[in-house]
């Protein structure tokens, strides 16, 4: 390797070429001089013609090598799968139709010493496809295909946020306590403070303490964590956007979601009526609000409510073969009934409202049923994909709500919060009428690449250590 050059100037890439050059004619050749670089993909050594697919970020074209013309045409002919190359020359037109770069010179950039697999069938492998991203990438065009599409979405949903007034912020990833929502967290121990500390599994409650110091509207888009088991639908570490506005209650944001998930489907996909998974799902506003009563007993066919009594509630969970917990309350066991009976075959999309309050820590109490909360999550193609409240205000009601979740941990609930001294103190300052939401990015962008599988949609996975 010691003759690989440092740099190599670039002067034009694939994917610009063919539009360029989209009327040059078969047998044509032009005095463009070019220099191109990429991975060879395929080589056909045919004698004194050599010929080789160079793919780069933005497509791929054929280099075009004869040995009358090409510098050090034998080197060239025994290029293998997979190596880096640069090249120059000018671009013409083969006689079968071939957009291509006569190759005068070039120059080994980099040596594919491993296999990229079958040049036909590229990686089908699920384990070797995940924990060898970087093969993947090369050997299945659509794996950098929706991985770039994250990147748009990513900037269109910033884009979108920015244009409606939202400010970005960054909040602390290493917590102090476990809070903003209920999971088990990932801890750490830091040497110098020699504390544990927590990798957070929600922003929510530091983004609450920058509304109450007067960002009215703010966002942030970044990684949590949450130590729980792997799915199709689950990755220990994910990434989420959370935003809050000042006077806006869960209602207003039904509204916001359904304008930003629709509209990112019109941009990403040209239409709100998807294919998604071989069934037909249509995102055009406006979607079905039910509540979670309505939609468990419209799911069984027998009336639940918050208000069904404990032991019908108990009775119902056991046939769905769920072992009801004895410190469950009707509100638990109500959740616990619609994730069992319900929410799987909802297809949507469809906004399921006013949530028990004893599953909801962190939301404003419903203003007409105090048993009930004011939050939503929008359910699309059978997976939740948006959790939203109208937020509680009141310092008395969180404290009592933070010390119900605290007992919850101290004995033995590794997923309820600890009470937050600091995000108390904020909301005795006064925190105004305020509606919080947090999108998985990570489905969002399953949902609009058509994908069943979470990990598809992660550059990296989180995969079991290798033996």
């Amino acid at each position: 390797m010691a003759d690989v050059p440092y740099r190599f100037e670039r002067t034009a890439e694939a994917g610009p070429l063919h539009e360029k050059y989209a009327t040059l004619g078969a047998g044509e050749e032009t005095e463009d001089t070019i220099a191109v670089a990429g991975r060879v993909m395929l080589t056909r050594p045919q004698g004194r013609l050599a010929f080789a697919t160079l793919r780069d970020s933005s497509g791929q074209i054929q280099l075009f090598a004869t040995q009358k013309v090409t510098a050090d045409f034998d080197a060239f002919s025994k290029l293998s799968q997979g190596d880096w190359v640069g090249a120059r020359g000018p671009v013409m037109r083969t006689r079968k139709g071939e957009l291509s770069v006569q190759v005068r010179e070039w120059v080994l950039l980099a040596e594919a010493r491993r296999s990229f697999g079958d040049k036909w069938k590229g990686v089908t492998d699920t384990e070797t496809r995940f924990r060898q991203r970087e093969v993947d990438l090369w050997a299945n065009e659509r794996a950098g295909e929706i991985l770039r599409l994250r990147s748009r979405v990513v900037s269109s949903l910033r884009r979108r946020l920015e244009a409606d007034g939202f400010v970005e912020v960054e909040t602390p990833m290493l917590h102090v306590l476990v809070g903003g929502a209920t999971a088990k967290p990932f801890v750490t121990h830091h040497n110098a403070l020699d504390t544990d500390l927590y990798l957070r599994i929600a922003p929510e409650l530091f983004l609450k303490r920058l509304v109450v110091g007067g960002f009215e509207k703010v966002f942030e888009i970044g990684r949590v964590f949450r130590n729980e088991g792997l799915s199709p639908r689950h990755n220990p570490e994910f990434t989420m956007l959370e935003l809050y506005q000042a006077y806006a209650d869960y209602r207003d944001f039904m509204v916001l979601v359904e304008d930003l998930v629709s509209g990112l489907a019109l941009e990403m996909r040209g239409t709100t009526s998807l294919s998604y998974q071989g069934r037909t799902l249509d995102l055009t506003p406006p979607w079905r609000r039910a509540t979670m009563a309505e939609l468990v007993t419209e799911a069984t066919g027998v009336a639940a409510s918050v208000h069904t009594p404990v032991e019908e509630l108990r009775r119902r969970l056991a046939a769905a073969e769920v072992e009801p917990d004895r410190s469950w309350g009707a509100g638990k066991l109500l959740q616990e009934l619609y994730e069992k009976t319900t929410e799987p075959d909802l297809w949507g999309p469809v906004f399921v409202t006013d949530f028990p309050a004893e599953v909801s820590p962190l939301s404003r109490r419903h203003r007409e049923d105090p048993h009930l909360v004011e939050r939503f999550e929008a359910v699309v193609a059978g997976r939740e994909l948006v959790n939203a409240f109208s937020e509680l205000v009141d310092p008395d009601d969180q404290r009592a709500r933070f010390e119900a979740q605290a007992a919850a941990r101290a004995a033995g609930d590794d997923e309820a919060m600890s009470v937050d001294e600091d995000y108390l103190r904020a909301l005795e300052l006064g925190l105004p009428p305020t509606a919080g939401l947090g999108i998985g990015v990570d489905r969002l962008v399953m949902l609009l690449a058509d994908v069943s599988n979470i990990r598809e949609v992660i550059a990296f996975p989180t995969l079991r250590p290798e033996r």
